[in-house]
């Protein structure tokens, strides 16, 4: 047998033409693919604008629908503690039903708020347990509707203050002094 030079031998003994073509290299079109890029510059620029949009670097947070919080010049930034809204009858801690304002409405009476203390003393427990050996900071942010009578507002605190929560803040809407205003807690 005889020594021959190296190169390309596969498939070239077939006979048919469009195979020998494509062995050769000749296949007719090109191995790069072009891809139209605006379709994903519009998709990364949509993105983008959609969470700065919804991103709040402040700590502002936006009062749910129908609910009226009351005005105060001198406000302070939001703080990282457990919101307790009331608006109406219904009262929620971080979203999370807690209870409702019926039985207080009724009674006129300052009386404690069963659900939103067994909520709260939750959320200080696993406080606690997260932070070991830490002193517990007790704040908790009242988001109160400014219709809300007096005595279910006393009856929120008084309910914050035997959980755990004794430095309650308000949550208002910051009078803007030349900017826009936003929620923040007194």
């Amino acid at each position: 047998m005889a020594i021959s030079e190296p190169g390309r031998r596969l498939m070239h003994d077939v006979q048919l033409k469009f195979v020998q073509k494509k062995v050769k290299g000749g296949g007719g079109h090109g191995v790069n693919a072009s891809l139209s890029l605006t379709s994903m510059i519009d998709f990364l620029v949509v993105t983008v604008v959609f969470l700065l949009m919804t991103f709040s670097a402040s700590g502002e947070t936006p009062a749910p629908a129908g609910m009226h919080m009351p005005k105060a010049e001198n406000t302070l930034d939001m703080i990282d503690a457990p919101i307790v809204s009331i608006n109406g009858s219904q009262i929620l801690v971080d979203g999370t039903a807690a209870g409702n304002t019926r039985a207080i409405e009724d009674s006129k009476r300052l009386q404690r708020i069963d659900e939103l203390f067994n909520m709260l003393k939750g959320k200080r427990e696993v406080w606690k347990q997260l932070h070991p050996g830490k002193d517990f900071p007790g704040v908790v942010v009242l988001q109160i509707d400014q219709d809300v009578p007096a005595v279910v507002v006393k009856s929120a605190f008084q309910t914050a203050a035997f959980a755990g929560f004794p430095n309650v803040s308000f949550m208002v809407n910051s009078i803007p002094k030349s900017g826009t205003g936003g929620a923040k807690a007194e």
